[in-house]
């Protein structure tokens, strides 16, 4: 079985393949404050019933990276693989500066151009709503970062003395009979029609259209209320482009 380690802002996800299976997923606080031991006995108490073969960390967490790969290879008793933009991915990086690419960006280029010929854009709905261009020559072309869902409703309480911490759901109409719903519509319709523009702009930029994949916690609240329909929607897209980098390195030795 392969353990696949998604280190984001808000979550560690923890994707248990076997195979090309997904078998579940686990998800723990990104708490930065825990020690390595403190970890250790975290993913001990997690993978005691389970044979894990090899594993896979990506991370857009400096601060987690060391203390949770230590920990896990602890636990594991072997070198799990650590993506970063250094990695063999099969994937040409073709932004200004290689080395600001995070590993969630990486992992969803890889699995773009393993699962799909032509030009694919990845929305990725997490704590940062982002936009991965890749080009039909699986070239990662660049993209667009904005706060995501969550983000945008925690800076509004926290930004202001009177508006409330709400969590995201689906608002009830475009126009906002209360305090929740006018948020609500204002950061998910909002976030929605946003996409709608961003993946027009880009298309304009590459002069064809897009195949377009929706993935991040986020996806299916916001796509519904998106003018352009994505073409796919994929909870675990990210999960299976450092499974496809973990099996790449894997061959490679």
């Amino acid at each position: 079985m392969l353990l696949v380690v998604d280190i984001g802002n808000t979550n560690i996800t923890l994707g248990f393949f076997e195979g090309d299976d997904y078998v579940k997923e686990i998800r723990l606080a990104s708490d930065r404050d825990l020690t390595q031991d403190e970890y250790e006995n975290i993913f001990n108490s997690i993978l005691k019933d389970y044979q894990i073969d090899g594993c896979v960390i990506g991370s857009v967490v400096d601060e987690l990276n060391s203390v949770v790969k230590n920990s896990l290879d602890a636990v594991l008793g072997r070198e799990s693989l650590f993506v970063d933009n250094k990695i063999d991915s099969g994937v040409v990086v073709k932004i200004d500066n290689p080395e600001e690419l995070g590993a969630d960006r990486i992992a969803n280029a890889v699995a773009a151009v393993v699962e799909y010929d032509g030009a694919v854009i990845v929305v990725d709905f997490g704590t940062a709503t982002s936009f991965d261009v890749i080009s039909k020559n699986r070239e990662f072309l660049g993209g667009v970062i904005a706060p995501g869902v969550r983000t945008q409703l925690n800076s509004l309480n926290i930004a202001t003395s009177k508006l409330p911490k709400i969590s995201p759901q689906c608002p009830n109409n475009a126009v906002g009979t209360n305090t929740k719903d006018a948020v609500l519509s204002g950061v998910i319709r909002g976030t929605a029609h946003m996409a709608d523009g961003i993946i027009s702009d880009c298309e304009k930029e590459l002069g064809q259209k897009v195949f377009v994949i929706a993935t991040g916690g986020n996806s299916s609240l916001v796509t519904k209320y998106m003018s352009r329909k994505v073409d796919k929607t994929d909870p675990i897209f990210t999960l299976k482009g450092f499974k496809y980098i973990y099996q790449r390195n894997f061959k490679r030795g």
